[in-house]
C-alpha cells in the first residue's frame, strides 16, 4: 500500500535510537524528509545517514529538548530546510524509579512537557499550510496501572493532552494521536538490558505478562506509527492506539 507520504517532512524527536529511530527510518522508507532531534549527536548522525540511503534528505539537531530554545531550534531548522512540517513524532523515553520531587519533575518535564512544547510549536505552521499530523508516543502504562508512578502519571497526562489537542486542532485539519506500546526490546533499551542481566527472569516475565510470548520490536511499533502519520489514517484523531502483543489488561 502506498501511504502517500513521499515528499512530506517529519520531525522526529527522540529519533536517535530505539523506537524513535525505527519510526524515522520507516517514514524515510515511505519518502519523508526528516528533521531528527535528540541529545546524542553521533547517534543522530547515524540515523540521518541510514535515512539518506533510503533516498531522502535528513537534518539533525542535537540538544536537550527540556530546554525551550532547543525545541524552537528543531522546528525552525525543519522549516528552513524543507519549508514545511507535515508530521511531528515525539518518542521521548526515560526510565524512572522512586517517588521524590526530582523524579516527578523529571517525569513531567521529559515525558510530558517536551511533547506539549513541540506540539505547540508546529501547530501554527501546520495550520498555515493546511494541516498536519502530531503523534506522541505514550505507553500502555499511561492507560492503566503498572510501571513506576511518575512514568505512569506523565504518560497518562500525555494521553489526556492528545485528546484535548485533537479537539482544538481538528478544524485546522491537524490530527493528533498517541501510540501506546507495550514492552519493547531493542539494543540498548531498558528491556534489552534486563534481558542481558537476567534472561531467565525476563523469560518468566514474558510468559506471565505477554500473551504473544515475546517482547515487541521497535520496527513493529514503527509500522503502526507510520500508518497513523499517513493520509490512510485520515479520519483518526484524538485516540490512543495500543501495540502490545496483548499485554495490557484494559477493555478499551
Amino acid at each position: 500500500m502506498d501511504l502517500d507520504l513521499k515528499g512530506k517532512t517529519a520531525i522526529v524527536a527522540g529519533g536517535s535510537r530505539g523506537i524513535g529511530r525505527a519510526i524515522a527510518l520507516g517514514l524515510a522508507a515511505e519518502g519523508c524528509n526528516l528533521a531528527l532531534a535528540a541529545r546524542d549527536a553521533g547517534k543522530l548522525a547515524e540515523t540521518a545517514r541510514a535515512a539518506e540511503k533510503l533516498g531522502v534528505r535528513a537534518i539533525t539537531s542535537a540538544g536537550d529538548l527540556n530546554q525551550t530554545l532547543a525545541c524552537s531550534q528543531v522546528v525552525e531548522s525543519a522549516l528552513e530546510a524543507f519549508g514545511r512540517v507535515d508530521i511531528l513524532v515525539t518518542s521521548i523515553h526515560v526510565s524512572l524509579s522512586g517517588a521524590g520531587d526530582a523524579v516527578w519533575r523529571e517525569g513531567m518535564n521529559t515525558l510530558f512537557l517536551i511533547a506539549v512544547r513541540l506540539g505547540g510549536l508546529v501547530a501554527e505552521p501546520m495550520r498555515e499550510q493546511g494541516g498536519g499530523v502530531i503523534l506522541h508516543l505514550s505507553s500502555i502504562w499511561g492507560r492503566e496501572a503498572g510501571g513506576h508512578p511518575a512514568y505512569n502519571a506523565a504518560k497518562a497526562a500525555l494521553i489526556s493532552h492528545v485528546k484535548s489537542s485533537a479537539e482544538a486542532l481538528a478544524r485546522d485539519n491537524i490530527r493528533v494521536l498517541s501510540l501506546a506500546p507495550g514492552s519493547v526490546s531493542h539494543p540498548g533499551g531498558t528491556w534489552w538490558r534486563r534481558q542481558q542481566e537476567d534472561p531467565e527472569g525476563m523469560s518468566r516475565f514474558v510468559q506471565e505478562n505477554i500473551p504473544m510470548g515475546r517482547f515487541g520490536t521497535a520496527e513493529e511499533i514503527a509500522n503502526v506509527a507510520v500508518f497513523l502519520c499517513s493520509p490512510r489514517a485520515s479520519w483518526m484523531t484524538g485516540g490512543t492506539v495500543v501495540v502490545d502483543g496483548g499485554q495490557s489488561r484494559a477493555n478499551f
